[in-house]
């Protein structure tokens, strides 16, 4: 008797030829491109660098092709585009292809060679303060997301303590305040040990130890009550107080817009350490043995990095926004840098007679800062798996 065999159903998915899957990279760059706004503020920042780079070697040096400083006071308030009078100036005085770009201020100088310039320092107070701002944020951030539920106890709040009195009290120039402070955290710190760990201790070392021992607050509580703190503050008037008391300088200007800039991204941290925590491939990884710094570094910072970066490139457009502000006030970058907020600051005199000492700054300032912002909207749809849908 024949078997009859049975001939094995298809699935509805043989024959037919799967994609092959995309690389993380190449998924970003198609969401990136099929985002136009997100993609146009990528190449507006594309040319803000080459322009900032081109500015840096055309006006930097001992005998630049194109001085920002140089004063021509029978060129002055002259038009964009206006040729140069070869016979009223030296050679040496001449701008390069003979025609003002963007006009001259009213001490002659050249507007396009001072925009190149404050192109580079724009560049780099927006990049060194927001990287200042974002290594904070990330160690604040994350001790706050993988050590906030531990305490601090009475004896961590007297050591550091003394501490931070010697570091503000060396930062001050009171140097013997700064050395007894320290000197005085050192044998404390030793009896502290010796108080915990005495092999038979009395009965007054074991209570004195408890209350030391006893718990205040947890970590988090301390690092997030900082940083209510500082969003309290008015961000642009504390720049601006710390700018009038300090040396005028344009390391001084990024290093305190960094310092008041660090909250946005340690929440932002804090808020991913916070659900990676309590992740499997965390739980596998203590399970193994790993230490902490490894898991930290290794395994969920990765995965936390994409809302740092949105908020590292909204960041840069808000850095550049306050140097202006400073700048046009008087307290940013001092000369003979010339800043697109100086520049502005230059032209609001002649806003009537030269309005190209005001208009060429602040339509470049709002494409920038534009360009930035669209940049960093398309990051954030690109990394958020709910929003990524719109695209």
């Amino acid at each position: 008797m024949a078997v009859s065999q049975t001939k094995p159903v298809p699935t509805p998915l043989e024959g037919t030829l799967m994609p092959p899957p995309r690389s993380p990279r190449a998924e970003f760059w198609r969401l990136l491109r099929k985002n136009h706004m997100a993609f146009s503020g990528l190449i507006v920042f594309l040319i803000f660098f080459a322009f900032a780079l081109v500015g840096l070697s055309m006006t930097s040096g001992t005998n630049p092709m194109m001085d920002p400083s140089t004063v021509r006071l029978q060129e002055k308030l002259r038009p964009p585009l206006a040729k140069t009078n070869v016979a009223s100036l030296q050679a040496d005085e001449v701008p390069l292809m003979g025609v003002y770009l963007l006009g001259t201020d009213d001490l002659g100088r050249d507007v396009f060679a001072r925009m190149l310039q404050g192109a580079w320092v724009s560049l780099t107070v927006g990049f060194v303060a927001v990287g200042i701002s974002v290594f904070i944020g990330i160690i604040l951030g994350g001790i706050a997301g993988f050590y906030g539920q531990q305490h601090v106890c009475l004896d961590h709040m007297l050591v550091s303590g003394l501490l931070i009195t010697a570091l503000l009290a060396g930062l001050a120039g009171n140097l013997p305040a700064a050395l007894v402070a320290f000197i005085l955290a050192l044998p404390l710190l030793g009896w502290l040990h010796r108080l915990q760990h005495q092999a038979a201790p009395t009965l007054a070392r074991t209570e004195l130890a408890g209350l030391l021992r006893r718990p205040v607050f947890s970590i988090d509580t301390l690092i997030m009550r900082a940083v209510d703190i500082m969003l309290c503050f008015p961000t642009f008037f504390l720049i601006l107080t710390v700018v009038a008391l300090l040396p005028a300088s344009l390391y001084n200007i990024m290093i305190v817009i960094g310092l008041t800039s660090w909250m946005g991204t340690t929440r932002f941290v804090r808020a991913e350490f916070l659900s990676l925590r309590e992740q499997d491939f965390v739980a596998a990884a203590r399970a193994l043995g790993l230490s902490d710094a490894r898991i930290i570094f290794r395994h969920m910072m990765p995965n936390a990095i994409a809302p740092v970066l949105v908020s590292a490139t909204l960041g840069i457009a808000s850095a550049i926004l306050t140097e202006a502000g400073l700048s046009f006030l008087g307290f940013g970058v001092p000369p003979p840098h010339a800043t697109w907020g100086n520049i502005l600051s230059d032209g609001k005199t002649f806003i009537f007679d030269a309005p190209w000492l005001t208009f060429a700054p602040g339509i470049v300032i709002l494409i920038v800062v534009l360009a930035f912002n669209l940049f960093g909207e398309g990051l954030r749809d690109i990394f958020n798996p709910k929003l990524r849908e719109r695209n």
